[in-house]
């Protein structure tokens, strides 16, 4: 039977309600139908029915044949239905799904926050919609091709300051707001565009957070105490060199990433890997702390940005430098078929190579990200370990912002 078929018939038992069904993709078509692992809007969990009661093994080998079976979207919706039956079943399921390192595969929302495959690339495109200045990234080779198969993944809104332009980063398609509770960061640039700062919802990785700046969020009053606060964590700066002379030619960008080591490179290396959304750094800001008093407003302001005192030396990405094509007069990467129209915001990363970052050299020709366009507003992003989805999506997003000291 298929699985599909088997909630339906849990459906009509009152094992699984409508709810269920419709956050799990059976029922209203909807963008984020996905759950969110560990955070308040989950799917609703089934304690009391028939199935919570399968044995273990059962269970494992059931899961286990469903994960291996659906390997594309949206088949692999039946994956994330497998979490929504009850709490045993989605205990089963974070230990039989693997993270993108290891398997390849997106399926919860939290895998936009994992490091990407070791030995390929997951390739994804971005639809840039210049009425409403918002980008939205699709897992696929492209619009053309993929379809209705595209699966969506986040979304963008560009937010233009007197003195700086922000992208507020979204889960939800149609939720892109700082004080969304699908809120997944931002990319703030300086004044000039030369410099931008990538700022994540939550720390990549358990460690001492240094202070460098305040911010203040609001919750959903639905969901949790009217203010609680979110901190943003600056996770990577992407910087541009400036062109004084005002020459033609490529940009030149590099990027510093302040949570993965250039240890990560190497082998038996490793990038941190979140496993679980958090809203907070501690207890002090859970949504269950009464307000220390009207008037005050300690709990709200957080840092915004922190490194780990673990990492070492970060690993930093450069551009990798195009070579001049005599006969087609243009500068060109290798893109292999994924960028076909000339633009200044095509580029590709790769390790740096200099000596005091003891990248070995095979790792030095490695595309990390590659970001070219093939239309008027379609631009592919292919992206490997040890970047994340979220982080190689907000370093694309740099591109788009004018640069008119760098240009």
């Amino acid at each position: 039977m298929p699985f599909i078929s088997i909630l339906r018939d849990l459906k009509g038992k009152g094992g699984i309600d409508e709810k269920v069904e419709q956050e799990c993709g059976l029922g209203e078509r909807r963008s984020f139908d996905f759950s969110v692992e560990g955070s308040s809007s989950s799917c609703p969990v089934v304690e009391q029915s028939r199935w919570a009661s399968l044995p273990l093994e059962l269970l494992l080998d059931i899961i286990g044949r469903v994960e291996a079976d659906e390997t594309t979207w949206p088949a692999r919706r039946a994956v994330v239905c497998c979490a929504a039956v009850c709490r045993s079943w989605r205990g089963v399921v974070r230990e039989v799904v693997q993270t993108p390192e290891e398997c390849g595969l997106l399926t919860f929302p939290m895998s936009l926050k994992q490091p990407g495959p070791r030995d390929s690339l997951i390739q994804c495109f971005i639809r840039r919609e210049r009425e409403t200045s918002t980008y939205r990234l699709y897992l696929g080779l492209s619009p053309a091709i993929s379809g209705d198969a595209s699966k969506f993944l986040l979304v963008a809104k560009r937010i233009k300051r007197a003195t700086k332009t922000d992208f507020v980063i979204s889960f939800a398609a149609n939720d892109i707001s700082h004080t969304s509770e699908y809120y997944a960061g931002k990319l703030r640039s300086n004044f000039f565009g030369s410099k931008f700062y990538v700022h994540d919802s939550q720390p990549p990785c358990n460690a001492p957070i240094q202070s460098h700046g305040w911010s203040r969020k609001r919750i959903s009053p639905k969901k949790v105490a009217p203010r609680i606060p979110i901190c943003n964590f600056n996770v990577a700066t992407v910087a541009y060199e400036l062109n004084v002379l005002r020459t033609r030619g490529p940009r030149r960008m590099n990027c510093t990433m302040h949570m993965i080591p250039v240890s990560s490179t190497q082998e038996g290396g490793s990038a941190p890997t979140p496993a679980t959304f958090s809203y907070g750094l501690d207890d002090t800001f859970s949504p269950f702390t009464p307000s220390v008093g009207r008037g005050q407003d300690s709990a709200s302001d957080v840092p915004i940005s922190g490194k780990c005192s673990s990492i070492g030396k970060q690993l930093i990405l450069k551009n990798k430098i195009p070579r001049w094509h005599e006969q087609l007069q243009c500068w060109c990467l290798n893109f292999r078929g994924r960028a076909t129209v000339a633009s200044v915001k095509n580029f590709q990363l790769v390790a740096s190579g200099e000596p005091s970052a003891n990248v070995p050299s095979p790792e030095q020709e490695s595309v990390v990200l590659q970001f070219g366009k093939i239309g008027k507003d379609i631009f592919t992003m292919d992206y490997q370990y040890p970047l994340s989805a979220f982080q190689a999506f907000a370093i694309c997003l740099s591109s788009f912002d004018t640069k008119p000291v760098c240009e």
